[in-house]
């Protein structure tokens, strides 16, 4: 499809990408009621789920996939679970292996290309709810989940009817490239700081798989991703996870009604996350590039975001 021509004006404030990103992600605020529920996974792992309803019964699910170190209470997954119950949707909020506020049970956790935990999730929702159309919506990392399970299957679930993915990194290398420059080193470090912590705990429970000399080795996420991502997942190093499993390569294989938001002032994407061929050779595929927003930080008015304005008038209307 065309290039769809973006809407959204923010205020002056929040036109600036790095305040419109900082304030989502450290200032925003939505209470929501969830109910947590547990699955446990073909190895034996777990990931926890936390579901909240519309008031009304309904056959209608969105699926929520967060960002890097994120997790189902972050506004983004609250904002849009809340919009899409007040409009007679069921939302899940999908917390990724170790993001719960639980350790995962294995050395391994997620990344930017575990389509199959998705999957679980998936076929966990078909089998034992009653849910004949299922909507998806990622954030960043659960963005390109999202682009590269819809695009990688030809299988693709017929409850699943469209899919949202916003400020998402489908070029892995180039968005990681970014991540290291120094209009990012903020971000970079908080994030690192995040991933370390978590990760010299789980050093604790398999110190035959990394070692504490491999831990202090960790400077960068650069670093991270060959150390443990690469390592714990079955990719060679870094270069080998970011081009196994970048979402860009499959976008021309979705067949599911598929809306891609990537702000054009998001510090984060390279020019390769702006894939304008692929939404032009794809009939499926709508791409809308807004000139604000930072990396998911689309503030609008009433603390509903655009993106979650636009996510419900995609799966109503497909517009």
């Amino acid at each position: 499809m065309p290039v769809i021509e973006s809407s959204y004006k923010p205020s002056f404030l929040f036109k600036k990408g790095f305040v419109s990103t900082v304030y989502s992600g450290l200032f925003r605020k939505v209470l929501l009621h969830q109910k947590r529920e547990r699955i446990t996974l073909n190895d034996g792992d777990f990931m926890d789920l936390d579901w909240s309803y519309s008031n009304v019964k309904t056959n209608k699910l969105i699926i929520l996939l967060h960002g890097l170190e994120g997790h189902a209470q972050r506004p983004y997954m609250t904002g849009a679970a809340k919009l899409f119950n007040n409009n007679g949707i069921d939302a899940v909020g999908v917390n990724f292996r170790g993001c719960s506020g639980d350790n995962n049970l294995k050395f391994r956790s997620y990344h930017s290309g575990v389509t199959e935990d998705l999957e679980a999730v998936v076929n966990h929702v078909i089998s034992q709810k009653q849910y004949s159309e299922i909507y998806l919506k990622g954030i960043s990392l659960g963005a390109n989940v999202i682009l590269k399970y819809l695009g990688e299957r030809d299988d693709v679930p017929l409850q699943i009817k469209s899919a949202i993915a916003v400020s998402v990194p489908c070029y892995l290398s180039g968005s990681a490239k970014e991540l290291h420059t120094f209009k990012n080193k903020l971000y970079h470090d908080r994030f690192l700081k995040h991933l370390l912590q978590r990760l010299k705990i789980k050093q604790k429970s398999f110190p035959n798989l990394l070692s504490e000399a491999e831990l202090k080795s960790i400077k960068t996420l650069s670093d991270f991703d060959n150390v443990y991502t690469s390592k714990a997942h079955g990719f060679k190093n870094a270069s080998h996870y970011y081009e196994t499993c970048s979402s860009l390569q499959f976008l021309e294989n979705i067949k599911v009604p598929t809306l891609i938001i990537n702000a054009l002032n998001d510090s984060f994407l390279s020019p390769e996350c702006y894939p304008v061929k692929a939404a032009k050779n794809n009939a499926h595929l709508y791409l809308e590039m807004p000139k604000y927003g930072g990396h998911a930080g689309f503030v609008d008015k009433k603390n509903i975001y655009y993106n979650e304005k636009r996510a419900l008038e995609f799966v109503l209307h497909r517009v």
